[in-house]
C-alpha cells in the first residue's frame, strides 16, 4: 500500500503514537508495536529495515542488568545501608536528604523504579516513625534517582541509548577526550539539587528516633555488582572486535546472579521473581527503535536539523541550550525514552553540519532528557510508580504539589550540570 505523502502520514503515526502512550502508559507496548506493524502495512518500512534498527546491545545490556538488579535488590544490602544512614542523621530532615542522596547514588547501577520500590518501605517505615508525612520524602526520592541515572552507562535505559548509538563504552561515562565526563556534571547537579531538597526538608527539625537495623541476607549479590563494574572498566579499557561485549558481559552476570538466587530460594520464589522483572519496558524500548527508523527512512531527521540549525543561527552555543531545555520541558509531559532516540539521530546530523566534537550535544541532550521528568509525576516511570505506591497508603499527590518540589530540583540540577559540560567537558 502506497501513501501519497509519505513524510507527513509518518509524522502523524509518530505524534498518535506519542500520544497514546501518554494516555495508555501501561499498554505502551501494544501502542508501539502496533505502529512499527501500520507503518510496515503502510510500505513506510520494511521489515529489515526495522530489524536492523534495533540496538541488540543495549537489549541485552538492559536484560542483563535487570536480572542483576533484581537479585541485588533481594540480598537486602541496600535496605541495610539505608537504615545505617538515615540513623545516622541528626534530625529528621538532615535524614530524609541522606535517604534521597543514597536513592540516587543508588541508581547509578539499578533502574530507577527498581531503586524506589526497594527504598519506599524504608522510607514509609521513617515517615511513620517520625510522624511525618511521607510524600515530600517520596518526590524527592523518585527525582534524585531520576538525576543520577543519567550518570552511567548501566543507570537507567537513557544512559544505555546514548551509549549504544555514540559508541560509548564505560569509561567514557567517567573521562572523555582526557576530561570528567557526563558522571561529574550529574554529580555537580545532584549536589546543588541537595542543597534544593535541604532548604524545603529543612522544617522537619524533630531529632531523628531509633531505627530498628536491617539485616542483609547475602553479599553475594554485592560481590557480584562489584565485579561486574570491574569488567565493563577492563573491558573498556582495550580495543576489541566484540561489538556486543558490553551486553554479553550483563547477560552472564545477570545469569550468575539468576543462578545464585535459584540455589539460595531452592526455586521457591520464582513467580514472585519473574513478577517484579520489568521485562516490559526492554519489549518497549525495541519498538521504539522501530518507530523512530522509519522518521530516519522517510528524511525527517535530516529535516528536524536543519530547522535547528536555522532557529539557532548556526552558534553552537545557541544550539548547546535549545537541546538542553527543549529536552527538559518535553520531557517533563512525554516518556524520555522515544524522544532521546528521535533526538540522536538529529544532534549527530547538527554536530556535522556545524563541524563540532558531538559528544557535548549528546551530554546535553541526555541531561534534559533524564533530568526533565522530574518536573511532573507523569514525566518519569520512576515518579508514576513512587505516586503509585502513596495513592495505596491512602496519600493523594496533586500534580501542583510534585512541582513544587520538582520544579526547582530540576532547574538547579540542568543549570549546574549543563554549565559544567559546556565549559568544563567541551574540548
Amino acid at each position: 500500500m502506497l501513501v501519497p505523502n509519505p513524510k507527513l502520514v509518518t509524522i502523524l503515526i509518530f505524534l498518535a503514537t506519542y500520544a497514546l502512550i501518554i494516555f495508555f502508559y501501561h499498554h505502551k507496548i501494544f501502542v508501539v508495536w502496533g505502529a512499527a506493524a501500520l507503518l510496515v502495512v503502510l510500505r513506510l518500512l520494511t521489515p529489515l529495515q526495522g530489524l536492523e534498527a534495533i540496538d541488540w546491545n543495549v537489549i541485552l545490556l538492559y536484560f542483563g542488568m535487570l536480572l542483576v538488579s533484581e537479585v541485588f535488590l533481594f540480598s537486602k544490602m541496600p535496605d541495610h545501608l539505608a537504615t545505617l544512614l538515615a540513623a545516622r542523621a541528626g534530625n529528621v530532615g538532615i535524614a530524609m536528604v541522606l535517604i534521597c542522596v543514597f536513592t540516587g547514588l543508588l541508581s547509578t547501577a539499578i533502574e530507577n523504579v527498581a531503586v524506589v520500590l526497594l527504598v519506599a518501605p524504608i522510607a514509609l517505615s521513617i515517615s511513620k516513625k517520625c510522624g511525618i508525612n511521607p510524600v515530600p520524602l517520596f518526590i524527592g526520592m523518585s527525582i534524585s534517582s531520576n538525576l543520577q541515572g543519567a550518570a552511567t552507562l548501566i543507570g537507567d535505559p537513557p544512559s544505555m541509548l546514548l551509549a549504544g548509538f555514540a559508541k560509548m563504552n564505560f569509561n567514557d561515562f567517567f573521562v572523555i577526550g582526557g576530561k570528567p565526563s557526563i558522571f561529574f556534571a550529574v554529580q555537580v547537579g545532584a549536589a546543588v539539587s541537595a542543597l534544593v531538597l535541604f532548604f524545603i526538608f529543612k522544617k522537619y527539625h524533630k531529632p531523628m528516633p531509633a531505627l530498628k537495623k536491617e539485616r542483609y541476607a547475602s553479599v553475594v549479590p554485592s560481590v557480584l555488582v562489584f565485579l561486574l563494574v570491574v569488567s565493563l572498566i577492563i573491558s573498556s579499557s582495550f580495543t576489541h572486535p566484540v561489538s556486543y561485549l558490553t551486553g554479553l558481559l550483563c547477560i552472564v552476570f545477570g545469569v550468575i546472579c539468576f543462578l545464585w538466587y535459584l540455589l539460595s530460594t531452592k526455586g521457591k520464589e520464582l513467580s514472585r521473581f519473574a513478577a517484579n522483572l520489568d521485562w516490559q519496558t526492554g519489549v518497549f524500548l525495541m519498538g521504539i527503535f522501530v518507530l523512530v527508523r522509519s522518521l530516519s527512512a522517510q528524511g525527517l531527521m535530516e529535516d528536524a536539523a536543519r530547522l535547528i540549525l536555522r532557529a539557532s543561527g548556526g552558534s553552537p552555543f545557541v544550539v548547546y541550550l535549545m537541546i538542553v531545555w527543549i529536552s527538559v520541558f518535553l520531557s517533563a509531559f512525554i516518556d524520555n525514552v522515544p524522544f532521546l532516540v528521535a533526538m540522536l539521530p538529529v544532534v549527530r546530523i547538527i554536530t556535522v553540519e556545524l563541524g563540532i566534537v558531538p559528544y557535548v550535544m549528546y551530554f546535553g541532550l541526555l541531561l534534559g532528557a533524564s533530568i526533565g521528568g522530574n518536573i511532573t509525576p507523569i514525566g518519569a516511570s520512576a515518579n508514576i510508580v513512587a505516586m503509585g505506591i502513596l495513592k495505596k497508603q491512602g496519600y493523594h499527590v496533586r500534580f501542583m504539589e510534585f512541582v513544587r518540589i520538582g520544579f526547582p530540583f530540576t532547574i538547579a540540577a540542568v543549570i549546574a550540570s549543563s554549565i559544567f559540560v559546556w565549559f568544563v567537558v567541551t574540548p
